[in-house]
């Protein structure tokens, strides 16, 4: 738990920055619809409805509770050395992110407030394949970060290997998504295979790589 203890400020203050929808919330009770608009398509259209109730503090204490999952575990990761100082904060920067994502775009709709955040949101997808593609081929062989297959775990060079191509797929995919969202182009089935290009060209490439070398 050395990462644990050495970064516990950062761990607190991204777990209060996680629960600033909850605290919004509270503060915006009286104005809030008793159901609320909690799923949205892409084109900011909601889809799914809950309670105010949970939209105020359900969801912020459920992205806590991931956020504090993932910390512990990472920092409990046997093969932790091998998880760099800044992709462990890049890491816990990602609930904190989504959180308020999620609650401006939730309490935007109620209170009627004409705002893309979904816009916010590709650009902050991209920005994080973009992020996580630097630090992917500096990412050493653990438990919790990277590309976690039964033949990368085993072995250091397709470990290696595999998260040096991954880190150019990401940083690529980062690009396509950021530029796409900006210049408004491409839609949710475009989006959808640059995620799964960068999720599965890497995983196919590690495979093919063990097959070669076993």
């Amino acid at each position: 738990m050395e990462q644990w203890k050495k970064h516990k400020g950062f761990i607190i203050v991204t777990s209060l920055i996680t629960i600033i929808p909850m605290m919004a919330g509270i503060i915006l009770w009286n104005k809030l619809p008793d159901s609320m608009a909690t799923h949205f398509y892409f084109d900011n259209t909601p889809n799914g409805w809950s309670s105010k109730l949970f939209s105020v503090f359900g969801l912020p204490l459920f992205i806590l509770g991931a956020h504090l999952f993932c910390a512990f575990f990472t920092s409990a990761d046997p093969k932790r050395q091998g998880i760099s100082d800044k992709l462990f904060k890049l890491t816990l920067l990602i609930c904190p992110a989504v959180s308020l994502i999620c609650g401006i775009q939730i309490y935007s709709y109620a209170l009627h407030m004409n705002l893309n955040v979904l816009f916010a949101a590709k650009l902050f997808l991209g920005a994080v394949f973009l992020l996580a593609g630097n630090y992917m081929p500096k990412c050493r062989q653990n438990y919790t970060v990277g590309i976690k297959l039964p033949w990368t775990l085993a072995d250091p060079e397709n470990w290696n290997h595999t998260h040096r191509l991954a880190g150019w797929i990401w940083i690529l995919s980062g690009l396509l998504l950021i530029a796409s969202t900006i210049l408004n182009i491409g839609n949710i089935w475009s989006f959808s295979v640059i995620v799964a290009a960068a999720a599965v060209i890497p995983a196919v490439y590690s495979f093919i790589y063990y097959i070669r070398h076993k």
